[in-house]
């Protein structure tokens, strides 16, 4: 009798799981749209359980509160669309432009999201997908020269000032956005840092000059 248990059970937990992810990847898309659609992050829990067509208590359950839910949807828009478009595209000017096109497209959704009081959350947890993605170009840009410590310092900084630099753009940036002018800015301010922090060679020093030579 117990061996019949513990197979209905574990016959149980798959379709449970299935269920468990249709559900919250409904709330997810469903928070993403009302938010685009109305262009406030301030949407009733009950309209998106109602989109979603869950009750409002899974809500609670698979994120905490309204605030939980947003940013996960966040997070699953920028790892399911962002980090693929940043994995396919080369170093440089081409990933920086994945990055605006993904902001420009999505505009309305994150522009919500940046006058909510969810800003810094969002800010903080989209910073902490990309810092890894800028620490690896930091190691591939500078093959030597600096300690790992100075490359995640580099890396955050870059990172955060990207951040201010989008949020900006997203937040106040005329219509219509115009995100391959935004990337070529973000590499242009790239490479002034990377050039100032660049380590100094023989090559880079003045040559002096001799007696002869005067």
């Amino acid at each position: 009798m117990i061996a019949i248990m513990e197979l209905e059970l574990a016959a149980a937990s798959p379709a449970k799981d299935r269920r468990v992810r249709r559900s919250r990847a409904s709330l997810i898309e469903a928070a993403v749209a009302l938010v685009t659609e109305r262009g406030t992050a301030a949407i009733p829990i009950s309209d998106i359980a109602a989109a979603a067509d869950v009750s409002r208590q899974l809500v609670y359950q698979h994120f905490g509160d309204r605030d939980g839910l947003l940013l996960e949807a966040a997070l699953d828009l920028a790892r399911t669309e962002l980090l693929p478009r940043f994995a396919e595209a080369a170093e440089g000017p081409e990933r920086a432009r994945a990055m605006t096109r993904h902001f420009a497209e999505h505009r309305a959704f994150y522009r919500a999201m940046l006058n909510s009081s969810s800003a810094y959350a969002l800010t903080k947890a989209l910073s902490g997908l990309i810092i890894p993605v800028n620490r690896r170009a930091m190691d591939a840009h500078f093959a030597d020269g600096h300690d790992p410590q100075q490359l995640d310092d580099l890396a955050a900084f870059v990172t955060g000032g990207g951040a201010a630099v989008i949020n900006a753009w997203v937040t106040d940036g005329d219509d219509p956005l115009d995100p391959d002018d935004l990337a070529d800015r973000l590499i242009g301010l790239l490479g002034i840092i990377t050039a100032a922090v660049r380590p100094t060679t023989a090559s880079d020093v003045p040559e002096q000059k001799t007696e002869t030579d005067r």
